[in-house]
C-alpha cells in the first residue's frame, strides 16, 4: 500500500544519492530505471501530490518542485518521468474534470504499487498540439466502444506506464478533441523504440502505435470541440512547465557540485594550489551560483503563487524558459572550468551538459514562448485613436 512520506524532501535526497550510483549506467545503456520507481513507491513519493483522502500526501507545486529537483540531482530521467506522473495526478486532484470511475481506477492503482501515467499527445508528423495542428490519431465510435488508430511520439517513461492519457480526434459529425484513458497493455497497442537522444537517454521516450485499440465509450477523460484551441488553465500550465524546469535545475545543481569539488581539490603542478584560487575560476563558479540562485528563486516563487491560488498568467512558460537556459549555461560553464578532465565520461560533467541541452526540446520551444510573450505584450497596447 502507498505510504505517506513523513518528510518527502529528506526521502528524495536519500534516494537521489542511491540513484546517482547507477545514473551513468542508465545513460550509457538507455536501460529504463525500473528499480528507481519501486523505491519511489516504497518511500510514498509516487503519491506526493495525490489528495490525502485518496491515500496521498496532498503536496503542492513548491514541494513537488523540490522533490523533483532532488531526484534529478541523482538520476534526471527518473525525475522527468516522475514529473509527468505528478502532472497527471495534480490535474486529477485539482480540476475535477475526470469522470469518477476513471479517477478511482487511477488512484486505487497508485495506492497499490508503481502505476504511472503520462499524457500521449505529440505525433511524428504534427509534433506537439502546441503547434496548433489537429492529431492524426483517430477515435471512431463503434457501438459501446471507441476504436483508436494512430501513432504517438515522445511518450516519456512508456516502459513503466500503466496508462496514457491519449489525445485523439473523434470521427463524429462534429469532431471533438478528446483525451482517453488507455491502458498500455491494451491489445493493438505496441511500443516502438525510437528514443536515442544525446541526453536524458533513460527516459525511454519512445513511440506508441495504436491499431484499432478498443476503449470503452465512457473512458473519455475530457473532450472539447475540435474547432476550438486546446483549453489551458493557467495554474495547470504553470504546474507542468515549472516541474519540467525543476528537473533541469536539479541537473545543473549536480554539475555545480561536481565542478566545485574539482576546483577545490585539483592542484596542477604548475600552480601549486587548487585551481579554485585562480580569479578566472572563481568568476566562473560565481556565475554558476548566481544562475542557480536565480533558478531557485523563480521556481519557488512560482510554486508558492500557484499553491496560494494567485494569478500567474503565462509565467510558467517564462520561468521554464529561463531555468532551462540557465541550466544549459551552467553545465557548459562547468565543462569549460574543468578543462580536459571535464570531458572525461567518468567525470560525468558531459552527461549533465547533454541532459541539460535536451531540456530545450520540450514544447513549446523557446522561440514559441517568446512569440507568445510578444503577442501578449502587443495585445496590451491600446489602438491609436
Amino acid at each position: 500500500m502507498l505510504q505517506q512520506p513523513t518528510d518527502p524532501l529528506d526521502k528524495a535526497r536519500r534516494l537521489a544519492v542511491d540513484f546517482a550510483e547507477r545514473a551513468a549506467h542508465y545513460d550509457a545503456t538507455g536501460e529504463f530505471p525500473f528499480e528507481n520507481f519501486t523505491r519511489l513507491f516504497e518511500a510514498g513519493l509516487l503519491g506526493l501530490v495525490t489528495a490525502r483522502e485518496s491515500g496521498g500526501h496532498g503536496g503542492g507545486l513548491a514541494e513537488a518542485q523540490a522533490v523533483v529537483s532532488e531526484i534529478a540531482r541523482g538520476e534526471p530521467s527518473t525525475a522527468l518521468v516522475l514529473a509527468m506522473h505528478y502532472n497527471s495526478h495534480y490535474g486529477l486532484r485539482r480540476y475535477g474534470k475526470w469522470p469518477a470511475h476513471l479517477a478511482e481506477r487511477v488512484l486505487s492503482a497508485n495506492r497499490l504499487g508503481p502505476a504511472l501515467i503520462n499524457a500521449a499527445q505529440a505525433e511524428p508528423r504534427i509534433g506537439s498540439p502546441a503547434h496548433g495542428a489537429l492529431p492524426e490519431t483517430i477515435a471512431r465510435c463503434h457501438g459501446d466502444t471507441w476504436r483508436i488508430t494512430g501513432r504517438k511520439s515522445y511518450v516519456t517513461g512508456v516502459p513503466i506506464l500503466k496508462w496514457v492519457s491519449l489525445l485523439a480526434l473523434t470521427d463524429e459529425k462534429e469532431p471533438r478533441l478528446a483525451s482517453f484513458l488507455v491502458p498500455t497493455d491494451s491489445p493493438g497497442l505496441h511500443i516502438e523504440k525510437t528514443w536515442n537522444a544525446a541526453g536524458m537517454h533513460a527516459t525511454a521516450s519512445d513511440e506508441i502505435i495504436l491499431d484499432d485499440v478498443v476503449v470503452p465509450l465512457q473512458d473519455v477523460i475530457e473532450a472539447q470541440p475540435a474547432s476550438e484551441s486546446i483549453r489551458r488553465e493557467e495554474h495547470a500550465t504553470a504546474f507542468f512547465f515549472s516541474l519540467i524546469g525543476a528537473v533541469y535545475h536539479g541537473v545543473a545543481v549536480s554539475a555545480r557540485d561536481r565542478v566545485l569539488a574539482f576546483a577545490a581539490h585539483h592542484r596542477p603542478a604548475s600552480l601549486g594550489s587548487p585551481i579554485a584560487t585562480v580569479p578566472r575560476i572563481q568568476d566562473g563558479l560565481g556565475e554558476i551560483e548566481v544562475r542557480l540562485a536565480t533558478n531557485a528563486r523563480l521556481l519557488r516563487s512560482l510554486g508558492e503563487d500557484v499553491d496560494a491560488g494567485r494569478p500567474v498568467g503565462m509565467d510558467g512558460m517564462s520561468v521554464r524558459h529561463v531555468v532551462i537556459d540557465n541550466a544549459v549555461a551552467i553545465t557548459s560553464l562547468a565543462l569549460d572550468l574543468a578543462g580536459n578532465p571535464g570531458l572525461n565520461r567518468d567525470f560525468q560533467l558531459e552527461r549533465h551538459h547533454r541532459d541539460a541541452m535536451t531540456g530545450r526540446s520540450h514544447a513549446p520551444q523557446n522561440h514559441m514562448i517568446r512569440t507568445i510573450a510578444a503577442r501578449n505584450a502587443l495585445g496590451r497596447i491600446p489602438p491609436h485613436p
